[in-house]
């Protein structure tokens, strides 16, 4: 069931007062109130002879109208800010809200007109053809990306890695093989990419505390390349290289 929008003509007085406005091409925050007055006069003289049962609400404003007009002849009023009020201001207010809600109107019929051809149809899609991903395409994903680009960046962190080892102290104690697990290393790598959704790939090697986690978390990178969970691009030459997770990931 459409909501009804009801947009006769003169409406109301202030929909008569916004015609006239219009009608006559004044500005609406300086209407000369004189000549409005003695048109909205002669139009509810018409109106007395046609239908009395709608005419309170427009004598109502007709006395609003003859009472500004009075307060116009007379000086000025000056409030506590020491402005001089204008008699128009409370009218103007009535008719700029009004305004705004005769647009809104319009906007809402024109939106019913459109529904009005608007069809819904349940989705019908077979569940194979729902569940269905493309093949990826690895020569798509790298997309002039080489491993020459990506092992440069590698061998840089592994420099800066090298830096950080103090070359005295390095030598003192016994040296202790680091375990990875290798499927741990995976599944922490999937989530940073998966959480981050964009991420620098140099950033993400500089964040490895050793030389065996930037080498098993390159290795990480290059089996997420291959199995399509992830995208590699560089958005210029010699620019950084970022890593976005694919969807599904």
């Amino acid at each position: 069931m459409g909501i009804p929008v009801k947009l006769q003509v003169f409406e109301g007085p202030l929909d008569l007062l916004l015609h006239l406005i219009d009608k006559n091409k004044v500005n609406i925050y300086d209407i000369p109130i004189v000549e409005i007055t003695n048109q909205y006069l002669e139009y509810i003289q018409e109106m007395k002879r046609q239908d009395l049962n709608i005419m309170s609400e427009f004598l109502v404003m007709a006395a609003t109208l003859i009472d500004i007009k009075s307060k116009m002849l007379l000086p000025k009023e000056v409030n506590e800010e020491g402005e001089e009020e204008d008699p128009r201001q409370e009218l103007v207010e009535k008719l700029l809200e009004y305004k705004l809600y005769k647009f809104m109107s319009y906007e809402l019929k024109d939106r019913e007109e459109d529904a009005a051809f608007t069809m819904y149809k349940v989705p019908t899609i077979p569940e194979e053809v729902a569940k269905y991903r493309p093949v990826v395409d690895i020569d798509e994903l790298l997309d002039g990306l080489t491993l020459s680009k990506l092992h440069s960046v590698f061998k840089t962190i592994m420099k800066k890695q090298e830096s950080r080892i103090d070359p005295i102290r390095s030598k003192f104690g016994t040296l202790e093989k680091e375990e990875v697990n290798m499927d741990e290393k995976m599944e922490d790598v999937r989530t940073y990419i998966k959480d981050a959704r964009k991420c620098n790939f140099r950033e993400l090697l500089e964040t490895q505390c050793s030389k065996m986690q930037v080498v098993i978390t390159f290795l990480v990178i290059l089996e997420l390349m291959k199995e399509g969970s992830i995208l590699i691009h560089q958005e210029e030459i010699f620019g950084d290289i970022f890593i976005t997770a694919a969807e599904g990931l």
